[in-house]
C-alpha cells in the first residue's frame, strides 16, 4: 500500500560549491559563488557561508560582490559537475532498488521493504555517509511515505543531516512550515496564497479543495494535497537517454536553402523546447545531410550545455553551409543531440540572454498547455508542413 512506502529523497548540499571545493581546496569554508563569466550574471549557487551575507540564488553577481567583497568566485564547470553526478547516480543505483534521478543534485530512491532486513532510517542514513565517502561530497537525507515529504524533510536537515517522518509526524512537521516549501508551490501560485493571507502550511490545509481548484486549477489540487502530505507520485527508475533527434525527408528533393533554413530552425525549436520540458541540456550536435544519390554527410560539434534555440540554431546552420558543398539537390536533413544531462540554463547564459530566456519560458508554458505548435517563432511557420 502506498502509505507503507518508504521514500528517500537525497540531496547533494550546495553541489556545484562542493564540486569546485574538490578541485579547489582552497575554497573550503570560504563564501564561494557560482555565476555568469561578468557581474551581469546571476548566482546559480553558492556556499552556506555566503548565504551568512545575504547572498542567494538568482542574485546578481555584483550584488553578491558588493554584500560580501570578499567572496570567492567560479564561473562554472558543467562537465565536473556532470561527472560527479553520474558517479553518484551509479553508486545509488547499486545500492538501491529503486532509483530516480531528479537532477545533477538530487535522487529519489524507493526502499519498500528494507525494513524487513534493516531499518530504513539507518539504511538510508548509512548510505548517505557511504556517498560522502567515496566522493566526498556532503548530501542531506529525507525518509518518508512518499516525495514531497521526504524532500522537504531532506530540505529542513540541510547540510548534511538525515531526517524521518512517520505518517504521524507528517501534519505536525508539515503544518509549521512556510508555503514555500512545498516542491513545485512556483512564484504564481506563492503569490497568489500570500495576497489571501495564507502564509504557513497549516493555513493552507484549511482551504477547502475546491476553493484551491478555483483558484488554482489542478495545480491548486495538487498544491492542497501536498500540504495534507499526500503525494502518490510514483518513483520513476532511472534511465540515461543519450539523445534526441528529429530527421526530415523532404517530399521532393530540394537546393532551396530558404526552405532548408525553416526546416532547421523548426526542428531546432521543438527538439529544444523538448530539453527544457525534460529540464535537460545538451552539449553536443550532430547534423546528416542525404543527397539525393543518396551519399551522406555529416558532422558533430561539441559545446558549452545549453537548451537555448538561438544558440543551438547557430550550431545547426552554421554546420549545414560546412556540411553543403556539393550544391546537389538535398534528401533529407537530420539533427541529434547528444551528452545530455538534467538540469538548467546557467553559467554564461544569463549575462547577455536573461530576457531571451524569459521569452523561451514563457513560449514553454503556452507549449505545455496548448501543444508543442501553439506559438512558433514566426520564420518557422511556412515549414510547419513539412516537419511533423
Amino acid at each position: 500500500m502506498l502509505k507503507d512506502r518508504q521514500i528517500v529523497h537525497l540531496d547533494l548540499n550546495s553541489f556545484f560549491v562542493s564540486v569546485e571545493r574538490k578541485l579547489d581546496r582552497k575554497l573550503i569554508d570560504q563564501p564561494v559563488i557560482i555565476g555568469g563569466s561578468t557581474d551581469r550574471g546571476i548566482v546559480i549557487s553558492c556556499s552556506h557561508e555566503a548565504r551568512k551575507f545575504g547572498i542567494h540564488f538568482g542574485m546578481p553577481v555584483h550584488m553578491a560582490k558588493y554584500l560580501c567583497p570578499h567572496v570567492k568566485y567560479c564561473n562554472g564547470n558543467m562537465d565536473e559537475y556532470e561527472k560527479e553526478s553520474k558517479t553518484v547516480t551509479e553508486i545509488l543505483q547499486q545500492k538501491a532498488p529503486v532509483v530516480e534521478k531528479l537532477s545533477l543534485a538530487e535522487h529519489y530512491l524507493d526502499i519498500t521493504g528494507m525494513d524487513k532486513f534493516i531499518g530504513c532510517f539507518k539504511w538510508s542514513n548509512e548510505l548517505k555517509n557511504f556517498v560522502t565517502r567515496e566522493t566526498g561530497l556532503s548530501l542531506s537525507s529525507g525518509l518518508s511515505v512518499n516525495k514531497t515529504v521526504a524532500k522537504v524533510a531532506s530540505g529542513e536537515i540541510k547540510p548534511g543531516g538525515t531526517r524521518s517522518v512517520s505518517p504521524l509526524e507528517i501534519k505536525p512537521f508539515l503544518d509549521p512550515l512556510y508555503i514555500q516549501k512545498i516542491p513545485g508551490i512556483g512564484t504564481k501560485a506563492y503569490q497568489k496564497l500570500y495576497s489571501m493571507g495564507v502564509q504557513r502550511i497549516h493555513t493552507l490545509t484549511q482551504i477547502h479543495p475546491d476553493q484551491m481548484f478555483r483558484i488554482l486549477g489542478q495545480h491548486g489540487t495538487t498544491i492542497w494535497q501536498q500540504a495534507n502530505g499526500i503525494d502518490n507520485t510514483p518513483i520513476i527508475p532511472y534511465q540515461d537517454r543519450k539523445s534526441i533527434s528529429a530527421e526530415k525527408t523532404f517530399d521532393e528533393d530540394t537546393i532551396d536553402i530558404e526552405v532548408i533554413d525553416q526546416v532547421l530552425t523548426a526542428m531546432i525549436t521543438d527538439l529544444a523546447f523538448q530539453l527544457r520540458k525534460e529540464s535537460r541540456l545538451c552539449a553536443c550536435m550532430s547534423v546528416k545531410i542525404r543527397y539525393s544519390n543518396y551519399e551522406t554527410v555529416n558532422q558533430q560539434q561539441s559545446f558549452h550545455y545549453t537548451s537555448m534555440d538561438n544558440l543551438l540554431l547557430a550550431r545547426a546552420k552554421d554546420m549545414f553551409r560546412k556540411l553543403y558543398s556539393k550544391r546537389m539537390l538535398i534528401r533529407l536533413v537530420s539533427i541529434k543531440l547528444t551528452k545530455l544531462v538534467n538540469g538548467y540554463e546557467q553559467i554564461d547564459l544569463y549575462d547577455t540572454e536573461h530576457e531571451r530566456y524569459d521569452l523561451y519560458q514563457a513560449m514553454d508554458k503556452i507549449r505545455k498547455r496548448f501543444g508543442n505548435k501553439a506559438v512558433r517563432i514566426a520564420s518557422t511557420i511556412p515549414a510547419l508542413s513539412r516537419v511533423p
